[in-house]
């Protein structure tokens, strides 16, 4: 399941590709969203948002195509007119005179307006984005020792979108390693400084990974290409301390860590 980082670096392709150009196609699969095709011919792609899992792609008539990938939705960048061998089964075509962009396989796709997107159950649920760059260490901080927060074991608060929007299973342990907390801990339960590290590293470990398009080379200097700590490395010695990492299971997903440094 990809995470916040990768979500986000396929939207930017999607942008690259499509971003201020007239479009001149406009296609959708869903009868109730096919009304909609006129009014966005000759329209542009203003901005397509990441809100965690979701993708909002804005248009210049203040419409905005809200998609939720799930499990097996795929968008791809294509020449305009061509169509990819494949046995997905498509439900956008956004065209433009060089270039289209095509979602397959998703069944989550609405077209909203100012009022509906205000209003959207999902984007009402979800908590900020961790690739949203106006978010700082504080306000996650401030977010950890909320009401609704302050008592959750980390296991599963890092995995809840509704704490912050991007997070999931690798990140989650990359996370905890980097801020040397296991995840029975609570927030109310930390000390200060470990508090203040736990928000740095809950924004850092995905914005390094976003930033480094998920690049992993042994080779590459530390700190250089982002690459896993304990992520897939059990049995493995931890790089900063030494001792073996551990797998486990974890809210019925893998956790990897490390039983020397992880206190």
């Amino acid at each position: 399941m990809p995470e916040g980082p990768e979500i986000r670096r396929a939207a930017d392709k999607l942008e690259r590709a499509i971003l201020g150009k007239k479009l001149t196609d406009v296609w959708f699969a869903f009868p109730q969203l096919k009304t909609y095709e006129p009014a966005l011919l000759g329209e542009q792609v203003t901005a397509i948002e990441t809100r965690g899992k979701a993708l909002l792609t804005h248009f210049s008539n203040g419409l905005t195509l809200y998609s939720h990938n799930q499990l097996y939705g795929v968008w791809r960048v294509v020449n305009t007119g061509a169509e990819p061998a494949t046995k997905r089964v498509l439900r956008v075509r956004l065209a433009s005179e060089d270039q289209a962009i095509l979602l397959y396989s998703a069944s989550d796709i609405e077209l909203l307006n100012s009022e509906t997107l205000a209003t959207h159950p999902f984007l009402q649920r979800v908590g900020p984005d961790v690739l949203d760059m106006t978010l700082t260490p504080e306000q996650v901080a401030e977010r950890l020792l909320s009401a609704r927060f302050r008592r959750r074991q980390f296991s599963g608060l890092l995995l809840d979108q509704a704490f912050l929007a991007g997070l999931g299973n690798y990140l989650r342990a990359e996370i905890l390693w980097q801020a040397q907390l296991l995840p029975q801990h609570k927030a109310q339960d930390l000390a200060p400084e470990q508090l203040a590290a736990f928000a740095e590293a809950l924004l850092a470990i995905p914005r390094h990974s976003y930033q480094m398009r998920g690049t992993m080379d042994e080779n590459v200097h530390h700190g250089a290409a982002f690459r896993f700590e304990v992520f897939h490395r059990n049995g493995k010695p931890c790089e900063r301390c030494g001792t073996t990492i551990e797998k486990s299971t974890l809210s019925s997903r893998p956790f990897y860590w490390c039983p020397g440094c992880q206190r």
